[in-house]
């Protein structure tokens, strides 16, 4: 099979601001709502974000945004164990901590013995001061995967360390008969990623 590139992601930035308000719902059912505060569209969060909730007791996590129901509600791919809903003394703050991609076919989905990746990765120069960032490469064995059949793969990784804004690309090439694949990019604070590029 002849090699494939992908692009995996476009330009994405952090939501410029962090949601904060009096009225957001959390949900058992996966939904994350409100009455009034906007949770979604322009500057918002979007499907595949990855969003961590402050201010609530049960639910300190990071979700991934599953799909939006309107500007004020969406739900998550993750289990939500516990309600944790605001009663007008409690206030939910939603941040925007990065994303993961869409899924891209792997070697493994054309039954390739290679096995053979390779990833590129673009920051933006404003992206540095993130302490805690990481973009990486997941993979998945499963057909029709669920948030819980993803996994990291070894060697993909590039961290803080790595982004001190005079190198705007890295590459990984990395080795494995993966059905599907993904990047995700964890600890954002500021900054953008310009694109993330995939071939097989």
């Amino acid at each position: 099979m002849a090699q494939t590139s992908t692009t995996l992601s476009g330009e994405k930035s952090h939501m410029t601001t962090n949601i904060t308000g009096t009225d957001i719902s959390i949900s058992t059912s996966g939904s994350i709502s409100s009455t009034s505060t906007v949770l979604t569209g322009a500057g918002k969060l979007a499907v595949r974000d990855l969003v961590t909730i402050s201010g609530t007791a049960n639910n300190n996590n990071t979700f991934t945004v599953k799909s939006v129901v309107s500007t004020t509600e969406f739900t998550v791919e993750e289990t939500i164990a516990t309600d944790d809903n605001a009663d007008g003394s409690s206030t939910f703050t939603l941040d925007m901590t990065g994303f993961v991609t869409d899924k891209a076919k792997g070697d493994g989905y054309y039954s390739q013995p290679d096995g053979v990746h390779t990833v590129a990765y673009h920051p933006n120069a404003s992206i540095n001061d993130d302490a805690d960032i990481e973009l990486k490469m997941q993979g998945s064995l499963a057909t029709t995967p669920t948030e819980d059949d993803w996994f990291d793969i070894t060697g993909t990784a590039i961290t803080d360390a790595s982004l001190d804004g005079s190198t705007l690309a890295f590459h990984a090439n990395f080795t494995g008969n993966f059905v599907w694949v993904r990047a995700k990019v964890s600890g954002m604070t500021a900054g953008a990623v310009t694109k993330i590029l995939y071939n097989n």
